[in-house]
C-alpha cells in the first residue's frame, strides 16, 4: 500500500493568485458590535488535536455534544481518539478510536460516521450517536485504494463518499460512492486533479455532491505530494449521485480570483459558500466571501476581512470564517445580508500544521463556535460563547 501523506489545504493560499472577475458583484453589509471576552481551553495534554474541520458542526443534534480528534501515540493501527465534549459541563469521554482524521462524516441529524482498521487487511466504516448508544459497523471494505480527505454522509444516511487512489502511482484520483442500503461500491468519478476533493453531500433534498477540483496538483509516483494545485487554481463542481454526472461552477479562473479550497453547503438552500484569494476584485473591502449555484454567476455574500476557512451553521442562516491575518479573528455573519460580528481572537499563529488553523464552527443552537488554536505554544482545540443579541442582530440585518 502506497505511503500516506497528509495534504495541506492552507498551502494552497501560498499558491493561488489570479485574474480578476468578470462577473459584477453586489456590496453587502456590515454590521457593529462589541467583541466579547471569553473562550475555553478545551484539551490540554499535548497530543495533536483537531476539533476535525469547519464546513460543517461536529456536534450531536441537540448541540449538548461535539467531538474533537486527537493522535495517541501510544496506539497502532487506529491512533485517533475520537473525543466527545459535553458542551458547558466540559465533561470528556472517549467514544472510540479511528485510522486518522481522513474519512470523518457528521449527518445533519448529529450522526458520526468515520473509518477503523481490523488489522486484517480490511477497513470499517462506522457509525455513533454522540451521547447515545455505542458505535457499530455498517459497512466493511477492503483496506485499498487508501480513502482520502473527510468523507461526507447524505441527509438521509442511505450514501457514504470519500475520496480514494486510484490505480497504481498516485496519477489519479476518484471520488468512492459506498450505497449503504445495497451493500455496495463504486467509484463514480475521477480525474488526476480530484486529489483532495472535499467531497460534501448536499444536506437538502439534492441528491449531489460537492467536489474540489486542485487544477494542476501532483503527486510523487512514491505518494509525496509535489503541488497541491497548479497556476489554473482550483475550482468547485457538482456530482449527481449516483450517476456520477458532473456540473461545473463559475467560481475560481476564468471566473473569480482562485478558489482557496475552504467551502460549504448553505444548509438545504442550493447554494455553496466558499472563499477565493483575496485580491484584486475580491480584495477584502470588495468580498472574498462567494455564494454559488450551479448554472449562475457566484456572488458577494461578505466583505470586510480575509475571509479564509467557511463554515456554515446546520440551519443555513449563519457562516463562521476565520480572518486570515493576526490577530485571527473568529467571524460570524448572515448567509443572507452578509452583516458580520466578531465573537473572539484566536490568537494563534498558523503553520502548516492543519491544527493551528482556527477552522471555526457555530454549534447547531448557535451558542457556541468551536476553533483551534495553538495560542499558548501548543495547537488545542478552543470553544467561545456567542452572545444571544449578535446572533439575534446578525439573523435580523
Amino acid at each position: 500500500m502506497p505511503r500516506t501523506h497528509r495534504i495541506t489545504r492552507r498551502a494552497a493560499l501560498a499558491q493561488m493568485s489570479g485574474a480578476a472577475a468578470t462577473a459584477t458583484f453586489v456590496p453587502r453589509l456590515a454590521l457593529a458590535v462589541e467583541q466579547p471576552a471569553g473562550a475555553r481551553q478545551v484539551t490540554t495534554e499535548e497530543y495533536h488535536h483537531s476539533n476535525i474541520y469547519c464546513e460543517t458542526p461536529y456536534c450531536s443534534r441537540d448541540s449538548r455534544w461535539f467531538v474533537y480528534a486527537r493522535t495517541n501515540p501510544k496506539l497502532q493501527a487506529n491512533r485517533t481518539e475520537l473525543m466527545a465534549v459535553e458542551l458547558g459541563t466540559w465533561k470528556q469521554e472517549r467514544l472510540d478510536v479511528a485510522t486518522s482524521t481522513s474519512g470523518l462524516a457528521v449527518s445533519p441529524e448529529g450522526v458520526f460516521y468515520y473509518l477503523q482498521r481490523t488489522g486484517q487487511g480490511e477497513l470499517d466504516l462506522m457509525r455513533a450517536e454522540l451521547g447515545h448508544g455505542k458505535p457499530e459497523r455498517v459497512y466493511r471494505r477492503k483496506d485499498e485504494p487508501w480513502i482520502r480527505s473527510l468523507g461526507t454522509i447524505s441527509s438521509d444516511g442511505r450514501y457514504y463518499a470519500g475520496g480514494v487512489v486510484v490505480g497504481e502511482g498516485w496519477k489519479n484520483f476518484g471520488v468512492m460512492l459506498v450505497d449503504l442500503k445495497e451493500g455496495r461500491e463504486a467509484v463514480i468519478d475521477q480525474d488526476p486533479f480530484i486529489l483532495n476533493p472535499h467531497p460534501q453531500f448536499d444536506p437538502g433534498p439534492r441528491a449531489q455532491l460537492m467536489i474540489q477540483h486542485n487544477r494542476g496538483g501532483k503527486f510523487a509516483p512514491d505518494g509525496k505530494l509535489e503541488k497541491l494545485v497548479g497556476d489554473e487554481g482550483a475550482t468547485l463542481y457538482v456530482l449527481s449521485v449516483p450517476e456520477g454526472k458532473r456540473t461545473a461552477l463559475q467560481v475560481g479562473k476564468p471566473y473569480t480570483t482562485p478558489c482557496t479550497g475552504h467551502e460549504a453547503w448553505i444548509g438545504t438552500t442550493g447554494e455553496m459558500l466558499l472563499t477565493v484569494s483575496w485580491s484584486g476584485d475580491f480584495a477584502p473591502e470588495k468580498g472574498n466571501l462567494l455564494g454559488v449555484r450551479p448554472g449562475g454567476p457566484a456572488r458577494v455574500a461578505a466583505k470586510g476581512h480575509r475571509f479564509s476557512h467557511v463554515g456554515v451553521s446546520r440551519c443555513g442562516r449563519l457562516f463562521s470564517c476565520d480572518d486570515w491575518q493576526p490577530p485571527y479573528k473568529i467571524v460570524i455573519g448572515s448567509t443572507r445580508s452578509g452583516a458580520t460580528a466578531v465573537v473572539c481572537e484566536s490568537q494563534g499563529k498558523p503553520d502548516r500544521d492543519q491544527n493551528t488553523h482556527p477552522h471555526p464552527y457555530l454549534t447547531p443552537d448557535l451558542k457556541w463556535v468551536v476553533f483551534n488554536s495553538n495560542r499558548s505554544g501548543f495547537a488545542h482545540v478552543y470553544a467561545a460563547p456567542v452572545p444571544e443579541d449578535t446572533v439575534a442582530g446578525l439573523l435580523k440585518a
